[in-house]
């Protein structure tokens, strides 16, 4: 009756296939995934793993999601030191005649590179989009050329932008849900604060014009924020060319994902397709952190001027599963050898701890030498003879 059973459960999903051929096919016992947006992908920014997706490479108008480029490229900015938080930012006509989602800059009007950001990532607004362009690179153009070689860096195939903003309706301005996600994951990973300004669900500004100051408030344009468990950002976007696209990132129980949805026909089914994905893939996922990997002994060192150096592990290991199996009986295996020679670089790899799980290898993290070891010159080594006989 059983082996009956099984057939007719294998005949079911053939048809359905048959039926319904971009329909996903799920483990027993797991919810469908229904996505209404035609481009859509998952994915774990940590190690970049794509859960799922459809029409990945498919490219369309990314609207306001054009902003997580031009905030890695401030946050690029802000990095290598040619930009600071406090710097001040003047709005130009230009940046001030932007139509579209747009804060109210008045031309001539000076903000913050900070409150630029929160303009930019709370309310999307076009107009601080490019002052802020104008601000690093001079003009607008010379901001997206960065923004094509940044995405070209990234390995972003799909993609090429026009402006900063994503306002255009210009064919020759496109990217890809699977693009998306890669910058996505540049912004989160490389710049983790950005999420302590995209989490943001309203906060004010003030406008500072000849005509006085007053205050103006942000709303955050990503409503899942406040309807889905977890969700730290990242950003929205719509045009009647783009339609409804969204760029969402949620954290639940140390792991973090990414939804990205394209196209999608208005912004509650926007939201609805990104919650599907996310609720999908932390129904899937399971992590492995090892807290304790094991002391580690110090590692004999031949011909240096000390006999030993420590050593240490490379940061934490984490292995993501997400075939939703738990990560369970894991073991470990330390490939060590028991002397090294010098000279010996702090930070260099002196073996490595793999892991296995059910003799399929999961990864491996690095053991580094912890200290520098200098080669041992004829001095040294001649002091200790003369140690050696004094003793």
């Amino acid at each position: 009756m059983a082996r009956k059973q099984k057939k007719l459960l294998v005949i079911c999903i053939l048809l359905l296939c048959l039926l319904f051929p971009g329909a996903s096919v799920l483990a027993a016992g797991e919810p469908a995934l229904e996505v209404a947006a035609p481009s859509y992908v998952l994915m774990e920014p940590e190690t970049g793993e794509v859960i799922c997706g459809k029409e990945m490479d498919t490219r369309r108008s990314p609207a306001s999601i054009t902003k997580v480029m031009t905030l890695l490229l401030i946050f690029d900015h802000l990095k290598d030191g040619t930009l600071d938080l406090a710097d001040t930012v003047t709005t130009s006509a230009h940046a001030k005649s932007m139509g579209g989602s747009q804060v109210f800059l008045e031309e001539g009007e000076k903000q913050s590179v900070e409150t630029m950001i929160k303009c930019i990532v709370i309310a999307s607004g076009n107009d601080a989009s490019v002052a802020m362009a104008e601000h690093i690179a001079g003009s607008e153009q010379e901001f997206v050329k960065e923004m094509n070689e940044r995405a070209a860096g990234l390995g972003m195939k799909n993609t090429h932008f026009e402006d900063c903003c994503g306002l255009t309706e210009s064919d020759n301005h496109y990217t890809t849900a699977y693009d998306i996600a890669l910058m996505s994951r540049e912004l989160i990973c490389r710049y983790p604060q950005v999420l302590e300004y995209s989490s943001i669900w309203m906060e004010n500004i003030t406008h500072v014009t000849r005509q006085g100051s007053k205050e103006f408030g942000l709303t955050n344009t990503n409503k899942m924020i406040r309807t889905y468990e977890g969700c730290v950002g990242l950003k929205t976007g719509s045009t009647s060319k783009a339609k409804f696209c969204l760029s969402a990132v949620a954290e639940r129980k140390g792991i973090s994902l990414i939804a990205v949805v394209m196209a999608s026909p208005d912004s509650r089914t926007r939201q609805k397709d990104a919650a599907a994905l996310l609720d999908y893939g932390f129904a899937r996922c399971s992590l492995y952190t090892d807290e304790n990997p094991g002391s580690l002994p110090n590692m004999k060192v031949k011909k240096g001027v000390a006999s030993e150096v420590p050593l240490k592990y490379e940061g934490t290991f984490r292995y993501l599963d997400t075939e939703g199996r738990p990560v369970t009986d894991v073991t470990k295996k330390r490939i060590l050898p028991s002397e090294t020679m010098a000279p010996v670089k702090k930070g260099e790899q002196a073996g490595e701890l793999i892991y296995y799980r059910d003799g399929q290898e999961l990864g491996k993290l690095r053991i580094l030498y912890g200290e520098d070891v200098a080669k041992a010159g004829y001095s040294h080594c001649l002091k200790k003879v003369l140690d050696g006989l004094w003793l």
